[in-house]
C-alpha cells in the first residue's frame, strides 16, 4: 500500500471500512477452493476466534485496558470490554457493530473480518497515532461521560489518526480567492446562515453525547416467535414487521408477506441502560409507496427480569427453577401467565402479548437478560 493509498484508508468512514473488510473476504471465499468444510465450520470460526482473542494485545480492552475483553467492534477489529462497547453501540451499526465472543454465533467471514484488522495492537497504532502526549486516554475507572468523550474521538471523529498539522483538506489553486469573493459579497446573509447551521450541528453532537454517556446495565436478548391473528393493513392480508426499542436504541425483524400469522424465530439483541425504560415492541405493516402502516405496540417491563438474573447471579443455585409468574387478565398486555424462570443457566421469560391500540393481534416473544459482569 503506497502513501497516498494509505492516508486514504485511514481517512475513509467506518462504515466503508467494514464493508470493504467483509466484502473483500467474501469475494475471496466466493472465488476460492470450497472443497474444505472447515472454511465454513461454526466450530473452526470459534477456534479461530478464541486464537485471537488469547492475542497478548487482545487480552486487554483496547479503549480502557480492562483486563478480558468479551466483545469486539467489527468494523474497527479491537476486542473491547462490556463498559466500552455500550458506548459503540451508541454510536450507531453504521459507525461500530459490537458482537459478544460468547453469546453470538460468529461467522466465518466475521472472523475473517477481525484477523484481517490485525487486533487491538493494530488498531490502537491506527486510530491513536497521533494521540497527544498529554491527552487522558480512557482507563477502567473512568466515568462513562470520559469514557464515551474518548471514543467518539477515537472511532467517529478519529481525531488522532493524522498528524494535527496535516489534518487540514487541499484545496485547489486559486480555491481561496474564489472564497473571499463569496464572503465578500454577502457578509451578513452568510455569517447569520452558517451561526445557525453551527448552532443546529451543535445541538445534533450534543444529543449523539447525551446517548453516549448512558449507563449501561447488561444485554438483553429479544426473541421474536410469531404473531397471531394480526390485522389486515392491506386489501387482504398484510407484510408485517416488529420493532423493539429500549432507551435510544431500536432493532427490527425482517418482513415476512402476505400473512396475517407470522413466524420470525429471529433474535434481537440490545444493551440495558440505566434507569432501565419498558421495552417497547410495535409491529407495522411495510408498504412501498407509503408510511408504514402501525398493527398494534405493548410497552413491556424488563425490571423484574433484571432484578431475578441479579439475583440468579449472586446465588450459587445452577438448577432450572420457576422464580416468579405474572397471572394474565382480560385488562392487562398478557394472553396467558408469563413466567421468569431458570432455564438451562439462562434467567428467561416467555411472553405472549395481547397488542395494543389497534382491533386484534397476539405477539409471542421471549426475553433473556444477560447482566452486566457476564
Amino acid at each position: 500500500m503506497d502513501e497516498d493509498n494509505s492516508l486514504l484508508h485511514f481517512l475513509e468512514t467506518p462504515s466503508k471500512h467494514y464493508s470493504k473488510t467483509c466484502d473483500g473476504f467474501g469475494s475471496q471465499n466466493d472465488g476460492g477452493d470450497h472443497s474444505d468444510s472447515a472454511d465454513t465450520d461454526p466450530s473452526n470460526a470459534r477456534e479461530r476466534l478464541e486464537h485471537l482473542l488469547n492475542q497478548p494485545a487482545n487480552k486487554f480492552c483496547a479503549d480502557c485496558g480492562t483486563p478480558d475483553p468479551k466483545w469486539a467492534a467489527l468494523p474497527f477489529g479491537a476486542f473491547i470490554c462490556i463498559k466500552c462497547s455500550g458506548t459503540h453501540r451508541s454510536l450507531g451499526v453504521h459507525i461500530s457493530k459490537v458482537i459478544s465472543v460468547n453469546l453470538d454465533e460468529w461467522t466465518d467471514d466475521e472472523v475473517n473480518c477481525l484477523a484481517n484488522s490485525g487486533g487491538n495492537a493494530t488498531v490502537n497504532t491506527r486510530y491513536e497515532a497521533f494521540l497527544p502526549e498529554n491527552y487522558k486516554k480512557s482507563r477502567e475507572d473512568f466515568a462513562t461521560e470520559e469514557r464515551a468523550t474518548f471514543i467518539r474521538k477515537k472511532y467517529e471523529l478519529q481525531q488522532f489518526v493524522t498528524d494535527p498539522q496535516f489534518a487540514c483538506p487541499l484545496r485547489k489553486p486559486g480555491s481561496n480567492k474564489h472564497h473571499n469573493q463569496q464572503h465578500s459579497s454577502s457578509k451578513h446573509g452568510t455569517f447569520r446562515n452558517s451561526w445557525r447551521k453551527k448552532d443546529h450541528d451543535h445541538k445534533g453532537v450534543k444529543k449523539m453525547m447525551e446517548i453516549g454517556m448512558v449507563e449501561f446495565v447488561g444485554l438483553i436478548k429479544v426473541d421474536i416467535i410469531r404473531g397471531i391473528n394480526l390485522a389486515v393493513r392491506d386489501v387482504m392480508s398484510s407484510d408485517p414487521y416488529v420493532m423493539i426499542i429500549l432507551g435510544h436504541q431500536s432493532m427490527k425483524t425482517k418482513v415476512i408477506k402476505n400473512t396475517l400469522n407470522p413466524i420470525w424465530n429471529e433474535r434481537l439483541m440490545l444493551s440495558i441502560p440505566h434507569p432501565v425504560p419498558p421495552l417497547k415492541v410495535q409491529v407495522f405493516d411495510k408498504d412501498t409507496f407509503s408510511a408504514d402502516d402501525r398493527m398494534g405496540e405493548a410497552d413491556v417491563d424488563i425490571q423484574p427480569l433484571i432484578s431475578a438474573a441479579r439475583e440468579y447471579q449472586s446465588s450459587m443455585n445452577t438448577e432450572s427453577a420457576q422464580i416468579c409468574t405474572f397471572l394474565a387478565s382480560e385488562n392487562c398486555i398478557l394472553v396467558k401467565d408469563s413466567v421468569i424462570a431458570i432455564v438451562d443457566g439462562k434467567v428467561e421469560q416467555e411472553i405472549a402479548l395481547r397488542l395494543q391500540n389497534v382491533e386484534h393481534g397476539e405477539l409471542e416473544i421471549k426475553l433473556e437478560c444477560v447482566p452486566l459482569s457476564q
